[in-house]
């Protein structure tokens, strides 16, 4: 009698086997995209958090320009001036000197006492920035507000499915007292 297995067990012993891998090999891979979707949103959020506070701290320690002979901005008393077509801002910094943040070529770009650096890594894409000032009228008693509105995308470059989205929208007040000259 010659024992061998016939062609029907056979198929059905490589199906349950290819069942059993592939559930399992499955759960692994998803598992594995997630991971990455999550560490590119942490990414994303770790880089954002940076240049958002970064760009905080500046704003709020901004000085009323034209007074004590710097003019560092077109107006006259004023505490911050829009430039880039509402893509950048333009502020007198605590130690006098002229500084900027503006927008150029998806990146956010500083120059401070003429010396320019990218405050985003290349692979951080900002979508859309937009600057809005609130009472930096000398008439007004308002206390001047910088309202950024921003959309940042993460791993530009990478798959569409892991490049997360963020939008910014956050109101940043002048630390001194606006008080008329």
């Amino acid at each position: 009698m010659n024992k061998s297995y016939t062609l029907i067990e056979v198929l059905v012993a490589v199906s349950i086997f290819t069942i059993l891998i592939a559930a399992p090999a499955g759960f692994f891979v998803g598992s594995l995209n997630a991971q990455q979707k999550a560490l590119a949103s942490q990414k994303l959020l770790d880089n954002t958090s940076y240049v958002l506070e970064y760009m905080s701290r500046a704003l709020r320690m901004a000085k009323k320009d034209d007074i004590n002979g710097i003019d560092c901005l077109s107006g006259n008393k004023t505490n911050y001036e829009i430039t880039s077509l509402g893509q950048g801002i333009k502020f007198r910094n605590y130690n006098d000197k002229c500084q900027e943040f503006y927008l150029e070529g998806g990146r956010l770009k500083e120059s401070k006492d003429g010396i320019e650096n990218y405050l985003t890594p290349e692979d951080l894409e900002i979508i859309s920035l937009k600057f809005k000032l609130s009472g930096s009228s000398q008439v007004d008693s308002d206390q001047p507000r910088v309202t950024l509105f921003s959309k940042i995308r993460g791993a530009r470059g990478k798959k569409p499915a892991l490049q997360p989205e963020i939008k910014i929208q956050t109101t940043i007040s002048q630390r001194n007292l606006d008080v008329p000259y």
